[in-house]
């Protein structure tokens, strides 16, 4: 067993060294700092400018810069030489490719110091999405925002897209008057409404960071260095959601090291937006979604708070090896929440973990079970299935409960301080691992963490989470089911943990009658909490309880994240009838989702 691991492991190392998701030649010449100059045209949906790359050339001979791109328009190209002028320069696209767009290629007859790129953006950027005012919650002003990751920046700035480079940035953005520019970055020169905004980010990270969003907003303070951008609708009740969030930094701190990035504010989007939260430094982009008024949630942001340390401060070098943040961004993210919050909510929301990454087990390849996955050839948005976020996090948690958190806690921090701003694979933490950690192979052997990297589904060592909050409503459910009396469900005291455990349940023991005295009993279908809306309409689905098909009409109109709709047009796909009536209702919806957003349920209803 050990030497077919062991082989494995090699295998896995050869993994295509570089980026496969970048045509950038980074490894012969680099750009550390860059700074961009863009207007914002929302009748031409469009950004328009430059973008200036100072450059570190990393072999005497190459007179070749290599960038990424995608549906840019290329107006002209301007070295500056080393005596300060500036020369136009010839460039060329290379072919496109379906998922990783095209290569910009720039030609030097010197190694110049610096390089200006005249461009504009499409309509169609896979990395922005454009809201008209209709679209927005306030509805007064168009918004914009760009989601970068994973490598979707080549959409909207031409540069080397691959997290295995890092680089500082400044930025001047101008836009209508009445509209707030926003950066992931040092927003601190931006105080007032003018159009014209400057952005400076002094640390240095990957592409996929870069962030900015511009729209109707407006910012209230939760502490000395957290705060909340919004639409003013969103604004207090957003306040009040996370004033847990200085608390979260203070925790977070005190196990693995002070918060690296100066503030940490958030920026509510519009529902359009695909993902729970994106961990863009300085300021978190955030889903409304979240917005339960009971902090049940909240660990969505203990989730983008923990990538300051996982992922932004060491990040995966490629996204083969999304584990690397992930994995470890939900491990220190769940430490956050018992810290906050206590132990209990941390063990339920472990063991929900567990029920979402055995469903994706249920339904992925066998090879896109492993930790680290080759994803060349393929679309890197490909990698982002709960394998890496919560088998990431187990693996970490099977350590942490071999060595005690004694010796793990200290390692973990360590860890951060020692690859600090670097790109890090999982050959090169092992080696970390075999120096500072494994050295006592009757604690944990080199076989098992093998096992857990490189074979498919979950370890023989792992140990599911139990909870016996969760065993009671079991019970409850149980007794319902024999009497059928809804009083016998007492959820007073339930919590959104114990009813999503509940709700999953339902589809394996329950019948269609059984679910209409649910829904009349405690408003399922009508549920303003999103997770319990959609674990819900997947059962109804599941069941074809029809009369939940309104509401989730409804949300799939108003909601446009990925991790909600994505999943319901599956289950609508399923039969002729139901998928006639998704295509209907995703004609209504389209407009309103992000291209990330769009591009999935196209496939999932083959549209394309």
């Amino acid at each position: 067993m050990r030497v077919v691991l062991l082989l494995l492991f090699i295998l896995a190392a050869k993994v295509q060294a570089g980026d496969p998701h970048s045509f950038s030649n980074f490894a012969l010449v680099s750009h550390p700092q860059l700074t961009l100059d863009l207007t914002a045209d929302f009748d031409k949906k469009q950004l328009s400018g430059f973008v200036e790359l100072q450059l570190d050339w990393h072999h005497p001979d190459v007179r070749e810069l290599i960038l990424d791109s995608r549906d840019l328009s290329i107006e002209k190209v301007m070295g500056q030489s080393a005596e300060g002028r500036w020369l136009k320069l010839s460039h060329s696209f290379g072919d496109k490719s379906p998922n990783h767009g095209q290569a910009l290629r720039i030609e030097f007859p010197a190694q110049f110091p610096k390089v200006r790129i005249y461009y504009h953006t499409s309509p169609q950027a896979s990395g922005l999405q454009w809201l008209t005012k209709e679209q927005t919650s306030e509805k007064q002003q168009p918004f914009m925002y760009s989601q970068s990751q994973s490598i979707h920046a080549r959409s909207w700035i031409p540069l080397q897209d691959t997290p295995a480079v890092r680089l500082n940035y400044q930025a001047r953005i101008h836009t209508p008057k009445e509209l707030l520019a926003v950066m992931g970055a040092d927003n601190s020169a931006n105080t007032d409404k003018d159009g014209d905004y400057f952005f400076r980010m002094p640390q240095a990270i990957p592409a996929y960071l870069i962030a900015l969003a511009i729209g109707d907003l407006e910012f209230k303070a939760m502490s000395a260095r957290t705060g909340v951008y919004a639409e003013k609708v969103w604004l207090d009740k957003a306040v009040a959601e996370f004033s847990d969030t200085e608390q979260m930094m203070q925790v977070a701190s005190a196990m693995y090291g002070e918060y690296p990035w100066g503030r940490y504010d958030l920026l509510i989007l519009p529902a359009s937006f695909p993902f729970g939260g994106m961990e863009n430094p300085r300021l978190s982009f955030i889903t409304p979604t979240v917005i339960a008024g009971d902090k049940s949630l909240v660990s969505l942001i203990a989730h983008e708070l923990a990538h300051s340390w996982s992922g932004n401060l060491v990040t995966n070098g490629s996204w083969h090896e999304l584990w690397l943040n992930e994995g470890f961004t939900n491990y220190v993210e769940n430490r956050i929440m018992e810290q906050v919050y206590g132990p209990e909510r941390a063990l339920l929301e472990r063991q929900l973990s567990v029920q979402d990454l055995e469903n994706d087990l249920d339904q992925l390849d066998a090879k896109d079970t492993l930790l680290v996955t080759d994803y060349t050839g393929r679309d890197p948005d490909d990698a982002f299935s709960q394998v890496p976020y919560v088998k990431g996090m187990l693996f970490l948690q099977f350590l942490e409960q071999r060595f005690g958190r004694a010796v793990f806690d200290p390692f973990l921090k360590n860890y951060f301080q020692t690859f600090a701003f670097q790109s890090m694979d999982t050959e090169k933490f092992l080696r970390y691992m075999r120096k500072t950690l494994l050295n006592d192979p009757d604690i944990v052997s080199m076989g098992e963490v093998l096992e857990w990297l490189y074979q498919p589904g979950l370890a023989s060592t792992f140990v599911a989470p139990q909870s016996d909050a969760f065993k009671q409503v079991d019970q409850q459910l149980a007794l319902w089911q024999k009497s059928g009396k809804l009083t016998d469900l007492q959820t007073n005291s339930w919590s959104i943990h114990h009813w999503l455990h509940f709700i999953g349940q339902l589809a394996a023991t329950v019948d269609t009658a059984q679910l209409q005295q649910l829904d009349q009993g405690f408003g399922l279908s009508q549920s303003q909490n999103a997770e319990v809306a959609t674990a819900w309409f997947k059962v109804a689905l599941a069941k074809n309880y029809t009369q939940a098909q309104p509401a989730l009409e409804k949300f799939l109109v108003k909601v446009g994240r990925r991790k909600f709709v994505v999943p319901l047009y599956q289950q609508l796909s399923q039969s002729p009838q139901t998928l006639s009536w998704a295509k209907t209702v995703y004609q209504k919806a389209r407009a309103g989702y992000h291209p990330l957003t769009q591009s999935a349920v196209d496939k999932v209803l083959k549209l394309n």
